[in-house]
């Protein structure tokens, strides 16, 4: 039983005719006989008896009348207090994420939060996804977007919102040359993430392939990892999504062989404030 069960049944019984109940929910009569067929399920019993002129109420439909009134009538009153206390919450809250989350992931969460939230102002701080909680511990931002690690401190809270597949990516062949089906891992130039789950994930790959990797360089950020590869400079490790809105996609190559676990992506703070009401509100959004 939900709201919109009720809602038809109490349109129903108003009308007494699927078509003018159906109009008024803004649904087609056979969409409306779904829903009355489901909330007659739940309850067990038949709501309606139908004739060849109009819709009546069995016995079991006259007991729920004025129970479903009342349901609606707290449903519609306690969603109203619950509006009015979203919009009444104000004040600032710092996020930090990296550029790519700034626009692969931060516009649907701003969008959503603003529509239920919109007298609390974000300050976005972006940089090395690395760096997100380092930036939540030491209070430089409120809450960050950030991959999961492997071993998260007992003093945070994360909640997941997305995961991201990485990928080995190398230059594409028509500027490098390179084989792809015959690559010296042992003797490849290899571009890794400087720190962060990303790295952890690109050692463990790695590992897994008994390589002892040749590292060329180790950035700071994953933009410039895609940047490097597409120069000619090496194989690298970087989240597809990075790979996806970087300007020189096209220059570079998937080595759809290689397999290397996704990472969570999620928001992080700190433990001791999530049930702040700007930082809880923010969480809620995305649970």
């Amino acid at each position: 039983m939900n709201a919109k069960q009720l809602t038809g049944f109490l349109h129903l019984c108003d009308t007494k005719s699927y078509t003018r109940a159906a109009q008024a929910m803004h649904v087609s009569p056979s969409a409306l006989s779904r829903i009355i067929q489901r909330l007659e399920e739940d309850i067990g019993q038949p709501l309606f008896i139908r004739t060849n002129k109009a819709v009546d109420l069995t016995p079991a439909g006259k007991t729920l009348l004025p129970v479903a009134r009342d349901i609606l009538q707290l449903w519609h009153t306690t969603k109203a207090s619950i509006n009015e206390h979203a919009s009444l919450l104000g004040g600032k809250l710092t996020l930090f994420c990296s550029v790519t989350a700034s626009y692969s992931h931060l516009p649907e969460l701003l969008a959503r939060f603003r529509q239920q939230y919109p007298n609390i102002e974000l300050q976005l701080l972006t940089g090395d996804p690395a760096q997100a909680e380092e930036k939540v511990q030491d209070n430089s931002a409120d809450i960050a977007i950030a991959a999961k690690p492997k071993r998260l401190s007992s003093s945070l809270v994360f909640q997941p919102i997305d995961t991201v597949s990485l990928s080995v990516i190398a230059p594409a062949m028509a500027s490098s040359g390179i084989d792809l089906q015959a690559i010296d891992w042992q003797h490849t130039p290899l571009i890794l993430p400087e720190a962060g789950t990303a790295r952890e994930l690109a050692d463990q790959w790695l590992t897994s392939k008994g390589i002892e990797p040749n590292v060329y360089a180790q950035i700071a950020g994953h933009e410039a990892i895609v940047s490097m590869v597409a120069l000619g400079c090496g194989i690298g490790v970087a989240p597809d999504v990075v790979i996806d809105n970087s300007p020189v996609k096209d220059k570079v190559e998937r080595l759809r062989q290689e397999i290397v676990q996704p990472l969570e992506l999620g928001l992080c703070c700190k433990a001791s404030r999530a049930k702040e009401p700007l930082l809880n509100a923010l969480l809620d959004v995305m649970r």
